[in-house]
């Protein structure tokens, strides 16, 4: 069947061929069978848990956790991998190295890489394991390495790339596709998504899998439909041909067992303005279920309808199994930049616990805008990030008095109806903003005991659309050209991130058995505010750090503070603290090796600026580091 229509919407189609995910076949999945505790993909398996099963660091002993080694040139934003004893990563300078688990020292180190995609690799190895690729992007095109030295595998597409710019039903030359994720591998595919461009000329955002072997294409999911295929009556007629996004910039995760692979997607394009797409706008700011092998479509559902907010999905789907109702169900919860986490079943897509439509503001100034009269709002579980911002949000510690009041002026002229409300050519206020909720390494997951955490940021949004003749300053593409033809831009993303009070950043810790939050907390400190003596903030910056759940009831978290933080997974407290030489961004990694532990975690971010930045250093190892208990 092809969906279920709710108030005049499809929310949700579930496809057939559900029965393709049986036990055979699953002895080749993802290659060769993986060794125990190694770290072999991008958020540590397929299934993006970012849960690591060792037991060996535990709450009795992490805080004896030392610097086992380090590797200076490791470069942040990046997710290593860990493969039979190997470490890749990202060195400074666009390289990819490998290091011994061990010790950290170089094997090899591959040429530059122009345009290297920033977070992360993918790992595919043949089943007897005599092949072994590495995979990722670069100026839009996928490039498969050999992982025992890093050079070039010339029989995978053309000399080793394959353009994933071609067989979008656009001008190759014209569009841009790369994303700073990797995808995923799933047997012998490697399934990816794309970032599209923010503008008007987007490319349409694909999700396709190639052949690791060849390069060749097997499957294309089309997230803005071609006329007459499954959604395509939720955009105007032939929008594929000039209407770009709803593309999956973020986080893949794959149910191996059943051959389902869970994609989070972002907005049509333009961003703020949909008066040329009119419409709900599927696939954009929705969950798709995909059949890995296939492409096929077995259940989608959207959270934003005709996303004029910038509200996209992109943190990894969580795959755990919960009690509901006396029975034990298999869900995939999402969050998402709305400040909401979404939870379904995982087979059939039906929501958990009831999201429902309700109707949202809709008047506007802005010719030829358009706006969906209602949106979905789960019932349950309560959101994780704030969901309005006023005066009397504003953070008391921070901002001078000066400061304070302007700000208060600003917000009390803004229009300020709620997490929808539409941009106009006056200044609106969102909570949480575009760049509030969760984002790209927020989430990790429990497999079997129903919790699931969640990163979030408390960040109000500022924004307006300029006037007829007006040209956005900075971050302007094709802002003279936008404007002439009768489509607005923005000024700028208006983001501000410490002019809400604390906490600024969270973790929490859901307990979806129940659908309640098991425990919450600011997500490291404000550096300003720790000489006065208040702690318990959050970061200050919207810097994105991730997190590792392990077997021992352990939660590791990098924040912007500079600091890697541990909390026990029962109930939040936190057991100890590590710092770093600089800044940190992207996921840590864990693995085992010669019968220890290792926790590896890159500091080596450009020292921050703008709101929230303190740039002064902080005494502790840099680089990638690699942590582990004494011998």
């Amino acid at each position: 069947m092809h969906g279920r229509t709710v108030k005049g919407r499809t929310v949700r189609g579930l496809g057939m061929g559900l029965a393709l995910a049986t036990a055979a076949g699953l002895a080749v999945v993802h290659g060769a069978k993986q060794a125990p505790r190694e770290w072999r993909d991008y958020a540590g398996g397929p299934d993006s848990s970012r849960f690591v099963a060792a037991t060996q660091i535990d709450k009795t002993n992490v805080t004896q956790l030392k610097v086992a080694w380090t590797f200076a040139e490791g470069d942040t934003d990046f997710n290593p991998l860990v493969v039979r004893d190997v470490v890749y990563t990202r060195a400074r300078g666009g390289t990819i190295v490998a290091l011994d688990a061990a010790t950290g020292t170089l094997k090899w180190r591959s040429p530059e890489i122009k345009g290297f995609a920033i977070r992360g690799l993918n790992y595919w190895e043949s089943g007897d394991g005599k092949q072994r690729r590495l995979f990722f992007s670069a100026l839009n095109q996928l490039q498969a390495v050999d992982a025992a030295t890093g050079q070039l595998v010339t029989t995978f597409g053309k000399d080793g790339k394959v353009d994933l710019r071609e067989g979008l039903d656009r001008d190759p030359a014209t569009v841009q596709q790369q994303s700073r994720l990797p995808g995923r591998v799933f047997g012998n595919l490697i399934i990816v998504g794309s970032a599209t461009n923010t503008e008007y000329t987007s490319a349409p955002g694909d999700v396709r899998a190639f052949d690791v072997r060849t390069g060749a294409l097997v499957w294309s999911f089309r997230t803005i439909p071609r006329t007459g295929e499954f959604g395509a009556d939720t955009w105007p007629e032939n929008a594929r041909a000039t209407v770009g996004g709803a593309n999956n910039w973020g986080e893949l995760s794959i149910d191996e067992a059943r051959g389902i692979v869970y994609v989070p997607t972002g907005s049509g394009k333009f961003n703020f303005f949909g008066g040329y797409r009119r419409g709900d706008n599927l696939f954009s700011d929705s969950l798709v279920a995909l059949d890995a092998r296939t492409g096929k479509r077995l259940w989608h559902f959207q959270t934003v309808h005709h996303d004029i907010w910038d509200l996209d999905n992109n943190s990894a789907p969580q795959l755990t199994t919960i009690t509901h109702d006396g029975k034990r169900v298999d869900i995939v919860a999402m969050a998402s930049k709305t400040g909401y986490l979404y939870v379904f079943d995982r087979v059939t897509g039906a929501p958990i616990w009831p999201i429902v439509e309700r109707p949202v503001p809709t008047k506007t100034t802005v010719p030829g805008q358009y706006l969906s009269p209602t949106q979905p709002f789960p019932t349950k579980p309560e959101p994780f990030s704030r969901q309005s911002f006023t005066v009397d949000d504003l953070n008391p510690y921070i901002l001078t008095p000066e400061e304070r009041e302007a700000f208060r002026q600003r917000i009390l002229k803004a229009r300020n109806e709620g997490p929808f409300t539409p941009i106009g050519f006056e200044e609106v206020v969102h909570m949480p903003g575009n760049q509030g909720g969760s984002n790209w390494g927020s989430t990790a997951g429990h497999p079997t005991d129903g919790r699931v955490y969640v990163i979030g940021f408390n960040v109000p949004t500022i924004i307006r659309l300029l006037k007829p003749g007006e040209v956005r300053p900075a971050r302007a593409n094709n802002a003279e050209e936008i404007v002439k033809e009768g489509y607005p831009t923005t000024d700028g993303f208006g983001l501000y991130p410490t002019i809400v009070k604390p906490p600024y950043t969270t973790l929490t810790a859901y307990d979806l058995n129940t659908g309640a939050i098991a425990w919450q907390k600011g997500l490291g400190d404000d550096l300003r505010l720790l000489p006065l003596g208040i702690t318990g903030t959050g970061s200050a910056a919207t810097v994105k750090g991730g997190l590792i759940v392990t077997g021992s009831g352990l939660v590791f978290a990098t924040a912007a503070d500079r600091k890697v933080h541990v909390y026990d997974s029962a109930d939040g407290k936190e057991l100890a603290t590590f710092p770093l030489g600089g800044p940190t961004s992207g996921g840590p990694s864990m693995y085992e090796h010669g019968g220890r532990q290792y926790l590896l975690v890159t500091a080596s971010a450009t020292q921050p600026t703008g709101p929230g930045a303190v740039p002064t250093p902080h005494t502790g190892p840099t680089g990638l580091v690699a942590w582990a208990l004494p011998r």
